[in-house]
């Protein structure tokens, strides 16, 4: 029996109740399948910056600030394996939200200075973000949040006719990001 296909039909089920989930929920980690654990780590701890909790050889955890992960990664069902082929489900890409302007430009140049190739770059007027893969060839987006002030009128607009959202987003301003490099850093405030 696959559980999958039960759990799908029974969640399409009409008479299943509405439900909304709380607005306090929030995505926890996210946890991937990789070939190789040091090459994964390579890329999250040495080029994105994120602190190993725990390396078990055949799965590592890593985070910021000390939380228990982040991101987990295992190659219990994938040691020496390929990424999925092109036209594949699966996971489009995992957003890590920097906590500045800043800090984005500062990865982004890390990642630069070590050569390492960018898919491209947007500005969604909800955030700017830089789009890259992992060396499993997972969808990585790095982000920075604008203040919700200065996007929530724009996307309420949009909520009648969906539509209108692709106008949204924009060309990223490479140059005025990086410039944010120059810029002192701002003081913690947590």
């Amino acid at each position: 029996m696959c559980h999958h296909r039960s759990v799908i039909e029974h969640a399409a089920h009409p008479s299943l109740p509405p439900y909304v989930a709380p607005a306090a929920t929030r995505v926890g980690h996210v946890h991937l399948k990789v070939a190789d654990i040091p090459r994964a780590l390579g890329f999250y701890r040495d080029l994105l910056g994120f602190e190993v909790q725990f390396d078990l050889g055949h799965a590592a955890f890593l985070s910021a600030g000390g939380y228990h992960h982040h991101i987990g990664l295992n190659t219990w069902e994938s040691r020496g394996g390929e990424p999925p082929p092109p036209g594949a489900t699966g996971l489009y890409h995992v957003a890590f939200a920097y906590p500045t302007r800043r800090d984005l430009a500062v990865v982004v140049r890390r990642l630069m200075d070590a050569g390492y190739p960018l898919d491209g770059g947007s500005d969604h007027t909800t955030h700017e973000a830089i789009y890259l893969r992992d060396p499993d060839g997972n969808g990585v987006e790095l982000a920075w949040d604008r203040p919700e002030s200065a996007w929530r009128p724009f996307w309420e607009q949009f909520r009648d006719d969906p539509r209108g959202l692709a106008r949204l987003n924009r060309q990223l301003d490479f140059g005025s990001l990086m410039a944010e490099i120059d810029r002192p850093m701002e003081a913690d405030t947590t």
